[in-house]
């Protein structure tokens, strides 16, 4: 009976992990970074040395959460989820 118990358990616990998480949307990480980023960083994300802002194309969502929380000319966007921070990073990842 116990293994029956936490077999379903698991199973339970299995299933609540795969609906919490979802898949990164690279269309809402474009519609955050012409919001947020673009102004800055350009409209193809190569940067702008002029501004002294460097290319964000390709950064993971860890580069650009660290970016978030160390530098202080990104207090505006601070604040985006971390779904958001995935979705940016996945508009990031297509851009070449």
């Amino acid at each position: 009976m116990k293994k029956i118990l936490s077999v379903i358990a698991i199973a339970a616990l299995f299933c609540l992990t795969c609906f919490a998480s979802r898949a990164q949307d690279p269309a809402n990480g474009e519609k955050t970074f012409k919001a947020k980023c673009a102004g800055c960083h350009g409209a193809d994300a190569a940067g702008k040395p002029a501004m002294k802002s460097p290319s964000i194309k390709g950064k993971s969502a860890d580069e650009i959460t660290k970016a978030f929380a160390t530098s202080t000319k990104h207090a505006s966007v601070r604040k985006l989820s971390p779904g958001s921070v995935k979705d940016l990073a996945a508009y990031l990842a297509t851009l070449k």
